[in-house]
């Protein structure tokens, strides 16, 4: 799903208020910041540039992420949607993604602790005219616990930024408050696979079922070396492309992530963990089972051939 464009215009033409030179500066410590990946509690922007960067920059990026994991969760889970909660908003990419996704949403909440974030955020939603009408509250997951339950609940780029101690118990508070699906998104690096491992062990241990990624509730079959994430392409502006100091007109977020349903779920049968290798006449995919993780050949002669060739990492099989 691509980033909507009455959103970027929105935030660029915001962004750009600060200046070409002020703004290239506040994205090169955004990105720093991103790439140490420091789980000690702080923020990742702070003051008016800051977030203005982080808009342009990761916003999109974001919003890629939680969409695709999103909608492929949402293929494997039966129950109605009509309120949600996006907890450490940011500027509220997830919120977008969750009301573009979801025909039923009625009520969207939300919870960011950093004050230029939601300020930031809650204007984008007005100007830009999100289709569900949004309201903005402070939260720091950390020290309170959201006031009420929701059906769907989305923690994107939160738990990289909390301590252990913390992160297991925003888990559980999280959880708590989840009355149909809790899906937490994570950068698909060895840390943030780590930090979607330890939430699995906490939700499954709590009586949850796994939507997506997972076929099933057993171990992670992948060796230590190795870790399980999917890519989503996001569109670069012209902008953006400047602040990163990139030619290409895409960029390819990778990211971890996990869907926790209370209840039962369909999970798939079988995921694509790689990017498939497509040869003449076949095609190779590296997949995860119930079982654990096989090696399949799909050939011409296989009904599974043609949906073979136009699948990607994270695809059902």
């Amino acid at each position: 799903m691509q980033f909507p464009e009455e959103l970027r215009t929105t935030a660029e033409n915001y962004a750009m208020t600060f200046g070409i030179n002020r703004l290239t500066k506040s994205a090169a410590e955004v990105s720093a910041k991103y790439r140490e990946e420091r789980a000690d509690g702080t923020e990742l922007v702070s003051g008016g540039a800051g977030t203005a960067a982080y808009a342009v920059t990761r916003m999109p990026a974001t919003f890629a992420a939680v969409s695709c994991a999103l909608e492929h969760a949402l293929m494997h889970y039966g129950g109605d949607i009509v309120s949600c909660a996006d907890v450490g908003a940011g500027t509220g990419a997830a919120g977008w993604a969750a009301s573009l996704l979801i025909e039923s949403l009625e009520t969207l909440h939300c919870y960011e602790r950093v004050q230029s974030m939601r300020e930031l955020g809650e204007r984008f939603m007005r100007e830009a005219e999100i289709p569900v009408s949004a309201e903005w509250r402070s939260l720091d997951i950390t020290k309170n616990e959201l006031p009420q339950s929701y059906d769907l609940i989305t923690a994107a780029y939160v738990l990289n930024e909390l301590t252990d101690t913390d992160r297991a118990r925003a888990v559980s508070s999280l959880w708590e408050k989840t009355e149909g699906m809790l899906l937490i998104a994570e950068p698909g690096t060895k840390t943030g696979y780590r930090n979607i491992m330890q939430a699995r062990r906490l939700l499954l241990e709590s009586g949850a079922s796994i939507a997506y990624p997972c076929p099933g509730a057993a171990e992670c079959p992948l060796p230590e070396d190795d870790w399980c994430h999917f890519t989503a392409r996001a569109a670069r502006s012209k902008l953006h492309k400047q602040l990163k100091g990139g030619d290409v007109p895409y960029e390819d977020e990778k990211f971890s992530c996990i869907a926790a349903v209370r209840g039962s779920c369909s999970p798939c049968e079988r995921r694509i963990l790689r990017h498939p290798q497509i040869a003449s006449g076949m095609i190779s995919l590296h997949v995860c089972t119930a079982s654990g993780v096989e090696d399949m050949k799909v050939t011409k002669s296989s009904k599974l051939f043609k949906t073979a060739r136009k699948s990607a990492s994270g695809d059902a099989v």
